[in-house]
């Protein structure tokens, strides 16, 4: 499933994860689709990006349109008119970050509707196996128990063990299915205790899944504390089996992250900063509704060769923007994950031909002087 082409145990990785609906290449960003679309792009566009495999999520699609919709089109390949690789989220962090609306037991979380508060339903780790199964994810992820930050050392190992779990039941539930082809990966919590990471990692590893993600970070707590939990935590898992870091993050989060050996990775920031004008490029952000760029001529970033730059100027882009016009969204996120993509493709290209160190430095040393904005 996984052909690791420069693997190393403490370092940056590059490989081919092999999918149903086709390879993707490591380290790799997955634009995030909650809804079965990523905001403002057709999936023409998410190919003209680079986007090999894009992300949906377990709990909204449940909700809407509901798992029988989709179903009846072969899952959201079909529905969304998305040839490439899928992964899907459990649903266990949006129900989390919806707690007002949930109960947690040792079942699953029994929620009520975040769109109409009607009527409650159940999401059990079986569950969320059989809605992904429906969805026909290529990538399906076991539900866990996620964590706010900061967190008790008690709240936090309740929360692994749960986890745990529940990983059992979905394993179990993916197992009976025998003609399932697709991948079921399981997630290492433990919030940010390094014994409860140790405990979670070992435990689920030993369950065995052909992937491993690790979970409850990006959640508030500070960047050095991401980073030195993230290390510690990609050292426990299995060197021959990917390993995707949820939720994460900034650029630099991105670079930090595969230089401890992280394969993939999922954040709504390219796509929601470019609803709000923020646009990321190789010298630092730039917000395109500052008055300096009204008449500027340049594209959004010179020398970049996606469709936004190619074609519009800053001057321009800040004009749709102000006139809050659908197009410039649709510019500004074209761009933004344009630069995601393009980052962890070079970032690839540097591994391979072992300059990973000296791209990391050169690109930190850009960040460190850039003022753009």
């Amino acid at each position: 499933m996984y052909n690791l082409q420069i693997k190393s145990p403490d370092g940056p990785r590059a490989g081919v994860l092999k999918t149903p609906h086709g390879d993707i290449t490591t380290p790799i960003f997955m634009p995030v689709g909650t809804q079965a679309t990523v905001k403002a792009l057709s999936p023409e566009e998410l190919a003209a990006v680079g986007a090999q495999i894009i992300l949906g999520n377990t709990y909204h699609l449940y909700l809407r349109p509901g798992v029988d919709v989709i179903d009846r089109f072969g899952g959201l390949h079909g529905f969304m008119h998305w040839q490439g690789p899928v992964l899907t989220d459990s649903g266990g962090f949006q129900i989390f970050s919806l707690a007002a609306l949930s109960k947690l037991t040792e079942e699953g979380y029994a929620f009520q509707s975040h769109l109409d508060g009607g009527a409650r339903h159940l999401l059990t780790p079986e569950d969320a196996v059989e809605v992904q199964m429906a969805l026909n994810s290529d990538i399906m992820m076991c539900l866990d128990q996620c964590i706010a930050y900061p967190a008790e050392h008690a709240l936090a190992a309740r929360a692994s063990d749960l986890t745990t779990r529940w990983a059992h039941r979905c394993k179990q539930r993916w197992q009976a299915a025998r003609e399932c082809p697709n991948s079921l990966f399981g997630i290492v919590q433990g919030g940010m205790f390094k014994d409860l990471r140790t405990r979670s990692a070992e435990e689920i590893v030993s369950v065995g899944f052909p992937g491993y993600a690790i979970g409850g970070l990006s959640v508030g707590e500070p960047k050095t504390l991401m980073l030195e939990i993230a290390a510690h935590t990609l050292a426990l898992l299995p060197v021959d089996a990917p390993r995707y870091v949820m939720g994460v993050g900034t650029p630099a989060d991105l670079i930090e992250m595969i230089a401890l050996g992280a394969d993939m990775f999922d954040c709504v920031m390219p796509t929601r900063n470019a609803r709000n004008g923020q646009l990321f490029t190789a010298n630092g952000t730039l917000n395109i509704v500052n008055a300096r760029y009204r008449d500027d001529p340049a594209p959004i970033e010179p020398g970049c060769t996606c469709y936004a730059c190619r074609h519009y100027s800053r001057a321009y882009v800040r004009h749709l923007y102000a006139a809050r016009e659908i197009l410039a969204h649709r510019l500004t996120t074209i761009h933004n994950l344009h630069f995601y993509l393009k980052l962890v493709k070079d970032a690839r290209m540097a591994i391979l031909e072992g300059n990973f160190e000296r791209f990391r430095r050169e690109f930190h040393g850009r960040e460190a002087g850039a003022d753009i904005e």
